[in-house]
């Protein structure tokens, strides 16, 4: 995501020097409004954010620091409409989400998504199913729901959304859940009769939020959608879908810019934990190579207890970590979401992120191999692998259906990781995993 953007910012810096003239600023100028405009940013927006930047760098000098400042300050202005961030509770739960937006833009999931979001943040979350338009709808939700473990309401054989609206909102309020999230029909394009039903579910409802979930890659066509919603529902926000698969970026500019609607949470990926709030600041200092550690680093602590971070970091120090603990993180670790999106919250790290395929931690064929190898030892071999002698090794090989030679490749790469992770630990510094990524012989 921004990856067009965010090369377009590089290019038009090294157009100048540290200290230069008034004509290579030109220049520098001339590839950031060319690069805006691929990168489907309005022309109107990309000629005020170009007079601001250009401004600024008058004011302060031209240079290659003045210049980043200026792109990276009004970058965030721009970003920044009024209303809030992230998710905002109400005084008085539940906090009622209308979730609105046009078929195929990624709602439904978008939901499941943000129901995960709460909820791994100890939030108790409720789920409407009143899309009954769309064939199946409520039985994909339910699909999804049922994988996440999320809870859902929904009325079977019932035609009128209000009604499920209505008993959502009886049922959230009696049984003391936090937020219900209740998921709207779409349509293909924009109609009265759409509208007229998401205004009755808004006026039964009253609800604390309004977002409006755009398809990140329809670029001005969603900026124009997102605005005739807002016009006939005023919405509160909007989230972007399939935002990792958008490479240019535009439209995020273009919505908080043209249409003064925040956009709240970003769509990283198709797992249900792919999904963050847009903070724009954070966003910014990913689009100029900073990196977001302080958005790594809030994804981290929800998933991962301080106290279970203590007893792998000691075990890690010592050199005793064991398959058991191996699978404990691997779980974990896929609450997390995209590992591509992760590696660029990491400063300097931007490039290796853009080069890298993303990790598959449930689907990959080796990460099931190693699961089945687990699985196919005892409990005194998963917390002491010094157990596993060739007889043994022969044993995990028919468990998993892998070859010896297989299970001793795997047993190495663990006992190596091992070793290098005790090093770095000793260590102590994120400086030293960057600089070994960095390395052009580091395994890509």
């Amino acid at each position: 995501m921004f990856e067009q953007i965010s090369e377009s910012f590089r290019t038009a810096v090294n157009k100048l020097r540290i200290v230069d003239d008034d004509k290579a600023l030109k220049n520098a100028i001339d590839t950031l409004k060319k690069a805006l405009l691929k990168a489907d940013v309005h022309h109107k927006v990309t000629k005020e954010l170009l007079r601001l930047i250009e401004s600024d760098v008058r004011i302060n000098g031209v240079g290659q620091k003045q210049f980043l400042d200026a792109i990276k300050n009004n970058l965030t202005s721009i970003l920044t409409a009024p209303g809030n961030q992230g998710f905002v509770f109400a005084s008085k739960p539940p906090t009622t989400v209308l979730m609105a937006g046009l078929q195929g833009s990624g709602k439904t999931t978008t939901t499941v998504k943000l129901a995960n979001y709460l909820k791994l943040r100890k939030r108790k979350v409720l789920i409407a199913a009143c899309d009954l338009q769309r064939l199946a709808a409520v039985e994909q939700l339910r699909q999804l729901c049922v994988s996440s473990e999320l809870d859902l309401f929904f009325i079977d054989g019932e035609k009128n959304a209000i009604e499920v609206a209505k008993k959502a909102l009886n049922k959230a309020k009696a049984e003391l859940y936090d937020v219900l999230l209740v998921d709207t029909a779409g349509r293909l394009a924009i109609d009265e009769n759409l509208m007229s039903e998401l205004k009755d579910i808004k006026n039964l409802l009253q609800p604390d939020e309004i977002f409006y979930v755009a398809d990140a890659m329809s670029g001005q066509d969603g900026v124009r959608s997102a605005a005739t919603f807002n016009e006939n529902l005023g919405i509160t926000g909007v989230i972007l879908s399939k935002f990792d698969a958008d490479t240019k970026g535009g439209v995020a500019i273009g919505i908080a810019q043209q249409i003064s609607i925040p956009l709240r949470f970003i769509g990283t990926g198709e797992k249900v934990a792919d999904i963050e709030s847009f903070i724009p600041d954070r966003i910014v200092g990913r689009i100029m190579g900073e990196g977001d550690l302080a958005t790594l680093v809030e994804k981290t602590s929800v998933i991962f207890d301080e106290k279970n971070v203590k007893e792998i970091s000691k075990k890690i120090k010592k050199g005793h970590f064991t398959f058991n603990d191996f699978i404990n993180q691997l779980e974990s670790v896929k609450k997390l979401g995209n590992m591509k999106n992760l590696i660029s919250m990491l400063p300097g790290m931007g490039k290796i992120s853009d080069q890298i395929k993303d990790i598959d931690l449930e689907n990959s064929k080796e990460i099931i191999h190693i699961k089945a190898m687990i699985s196919s030892m005892t409990p005194k071999e998963r917390e002491n692998p010094d157990l596993l002698n060739n007889s043994r090794k022969r044993r995990l090989a028919l468990g998993s259906g892998l070859s010896q030679n297989e299970v001793n490749k795997f047993l190495k790469q663990f006992s190596n990781a091992s070793k290098i992770a005790k090093k770095l630990s000793n260590k102590g510094s994120m400086r030293n995993i960057a600089s070994m990524m960095q390395n052009p012989n580091f395994p890509r």
